[in-house]
């Protein structure tokens, strides 16, 4: 038996309990790991709120780090004692989690394991939307949405190192010199800031916004963009998105939509090796920070979630066993 986090039926953070479970053992392909540090991200609300489909209970949590303790017959690329992290898992909030070895990063020297933990799942975010969903060139200007969150910060400098003029967005003035920190050139409060946008460019729009608060900022993004502009819309961190007419891509400048979902930039070995090997090898070379904003006890994961969807956290939240 080991400790986990259950989510037995759709619910808030309440319904989280903290119980003994049976230990998981790896199947031929699989590795399994006794969890450092996991991570807490948006996706893990969606899922137990039932905003996502779910077969109940469940443990939720798809990004850990931590170290091989067996591994299946087949496995020949990692062995017990090897550090790996995953954005891929499933079942993260606890003592010890399955992995599929092929969706198992190794975990480079100088890399510790609360890092680890912290950036696969935001950082190859980060990586894919500026590098594939809209691949952004020097010279550009872009709006990206919650400059001082776990993507957003990260996403800052990634773009900031492409050349990008960076504007941003947050909800206080501490958020928003954090993301200052991080690089962004313009940092806004959310009340206005489409106009301010078009200010910022002369009244010509930003090429892309990256959009991972969904609700509430929609419309601005739309506003935001200049002619044949990219909304990229990423997450609802303030609710989904209803139903909108298409005809508003048509009279708004025939603007570009789409609504990615990291998975689908995760196709192959090679096309996850390259983000997390561009990702580990900046954090080693002090050319990327990863912002840890808070640690809570796997425990208390239910006041983490509700945490983070109180947007009263910024950077990465993490659970420790």
């Amino acid at each position: 038996m080991h400790k986990a986090i259950v989510v037995p039926a759709p619910g808030g953070p309440e319904i989280l309990r903290f119980e003994d479970v049976d230990l998981p053992q790896p199947g031929p392909k699989e590795l399994l790991v006794r969890v450092a540090a996991a991570g807490v991200n948006f996706i893990d609300t969606y899922k137990r709120s039932g905003v996502y489909p779910m077969e109940y209970p469940f443990i939720p949590g798809a990004e850990a780090a931590g170290t091989v303790v067996a591994a299946g017959r087949d496995v020949t690329a990692f062995r017990e004692g090897a550090r790996v992290a995953t954005a891929e898992g499933g079942g993260t909030y606890s003592e010890y989690t399955i992995m599929e070895a092929d969706k198992a990063l190794p975990i480079p020297d100088g890399v510790s394991d609360e890092i680890a933990a912290a950036l696969p799942m935001q950082g190859m975010t980060a990586h894919y939307l500026c590098n594939s969903a809209f691949p952004v060139e020097e010279g550009q200007t872009v709006l990206t949405h919650a400059g001082a969150g776990g993507v957003g910060l990260l996403l800052i400098q990634l773009l900031k190192a492409k050349g990008a003029t960076v504007i941003t967005t947050a909800s206080t003035d501490e958020k928003r010199e954090l993301a200052r920190s991080a690089g962004a050139d313009h940092a806004l409060p959310y009340d206005g800031f489409a106009e301010e946008v078009r200010h910022l460019t002369d009244g010509a729009g930003v090429d892309v916004v990256y959009d991972g608060v969904g609700k509430a900022t929609f419309d601005g993004s739309l506003v935001s963009l200049r002619k044949r502009g990219m909304l990229v819309l990423f997450g609802g961190a303030s609710g989904q998105v209803p139903p909108f007419d298409i005809q508003r891509l048509n009279s708004s400048g025939s603007l570009y939509l789409t609504r990615p979902t990291l998975g689908d930039y995760l196709l192959t070995p090679e096309e996850r090796q390259w983000r997390a090997h561009d990702l580990f090898e900046m954090v080693r070379e002090g050319t990327l920070d990863v912002r840890i904003g808070a640690t809570y006890p796997l425990s208390e994961a239910a006041r983490a979630q509700e945490d983070l969807e109180g947007r009263k956290t910024t950077g990465k939240v993490l659970l420790v066993p």
